[in-house]
């Protein structure tokens, strides 16, 4: 695409209807997997005004006190009893928890796919985590609009939010922003004037560096000029309906199923990191720009079915000698998987919020090391 064109990609806070059930499934996970790494759990949550309904399979010799583990969460996330309409002491709690379906542990116990299904990973040599920049600066706004609250810089901030970037892409690479949209949940009282103000010093101009503000950009703060009610208290959030917020901000493309609430013998969540592991690695490398790979599973078969690498015509070498490189170098069943990621430890809570991916400097993102760079540097 040589002609200019605009992009943009969202994000949304912790307190987001949507991010609360994505935290609590994996909140689930995480201790399942404290007491009992073979745990296996597919777990959804719905949440709307007074209620969470938390329903899935869960196989495990450990036990969750799910209720305390949602009252918990939301108590942390800033929904305290005398604040925000949504009372994180008094809302309904109901569970409907079962096994998981024997079979389909008779493929996963043997080593394959607990599903069929294609996934993608991704990157880009556009920001330096290898991330696309509308979601990358997305994520950072909600990021620092949560910071802010939770420190009390700005005190009358409630815990819902949600940002949007639009950037100027010419020749294909990013040229600035175009447009920033930011909704920040706050108290009653505030002037509309003043949260403008705050929030474009305070977030805006913090995060979106000076150099790639175009010369007309456009700041948009509460829209609609307000925003009181708000999480559960205003939406229905459900687990998994993020999926562009949780990858890559609509820039390249998306499997089938969402990440949160899943154990990682679910490929849809340990293929993806893998094959955003590939991606990255091979970027990094310098054998391509741009990088999607797709790997496709079939239900109870350890090896995929199918792998296929995209480098948007800027791979050093054709796209189809780097599946051979993959395939000779990797083992892609779904347990070679869990193995070079270490995927068994409790550390997906924090992978809910502010995107799976681009987040190499925190601990257990494993998918996003580049210790294979040196693999596909040989080829260069």
């Amino acid at each position: 695409m040589n002609s200019p064109y605009l992009f943009t990609s969202e994000s949304v806070t912790e307190g987001h209807p949507d991010k609360i059930c994505d935290q609590l499934s994996d909140s689930i996970l995480d201790e399942v997997l404290k007491q009992d790494e073979n745990g296996r759990v597919a777990c959804e949550c719905l949440t709307t005004r007074g209620l969470i309904f938390i329903a899935g399979e869960i196989t495990t010799n450990g036990y969750v006190d799910i209720p305390v583990l949602a009252r918990d969460l939301l108590k942390s996330i800033g929904y305290l009893p005398t604040s925000c309409g949504f009372n994180s002491n008094s809302s309904a709690i109901i569970t409907s928890i079962q096994n998981q379906s024997p079979d389909i542990a008779l493929g996963v116990n043997k080593g394959g796919a607990g599903d069929q299904g294609m996934m993608f990973g991704y990157a880009t040599d556009e920001t330096e985590q290898l991330m696309p920049m509308p979601i990358t600066l997305a994520h950072k706004l909600v990021r620092r609009l949560s910071e802010i609250r939770k420190t009390g810089e700005l005190d009358y901030l409630r815990p819902d939010g949600k940002s949007q970037v639009t950037v100027l892409y010419k020749d294909g690479k990013p040229e600035n922003v175009n447009s920033v949209v930011l909704s920040a949940q706050h108290n009653p009282g505030i002037s509309q004037k003043k949260i403008k103000s705050d929030l474009t010093e305070l977030v805006i101009k913090k995060v979106i560096p000076q150099r790639l503000r175009s010369k007309t950009m456009k700041i948009f703060v509460n829209p609609t000029g307000r925003f009181i009610i708000g999480g559960p208290q205003a939406d229905t959030g459900v687990t998994g309906r993020k999926i562009i917020v949780d990858t890559y901000g609509g820039i390249g493309s998306h499997g089938g199923g969402c990440f949160s609430g899943k154990d990682p013998t679910k490929v849809d969540r340990s293929a993806s990191y893998f094959a955003r592991y590939l991606a990255k690695n091979i970027v990094a490398s310098g054998l391509a720009k741009k990088c999607e790979i797709q790997i496709a599973y079939v239900i109870g078969m350890k090896q995929p079915v199918s792998i296929m690498v995209n480098t948007r015509d800027t791979g050093i070498i054709p796209d189809n000698e780097i599946v051979k490189l993959i395939r000779k170098n990797f083992d892609l069943s779904p347990w070679g998987i869990i193995k070079k990621l270490d995927l068994l430890k409790p550390i997906y809570k924090k992978t809910a919020c502010y995107g799976h991916f681009g987040r190499e400097t925190e601990k257990g993102f494993t998918w996003e090391k580049r210790d294979s760079v040196g693999i596909f540097k040989k080829e260069l």
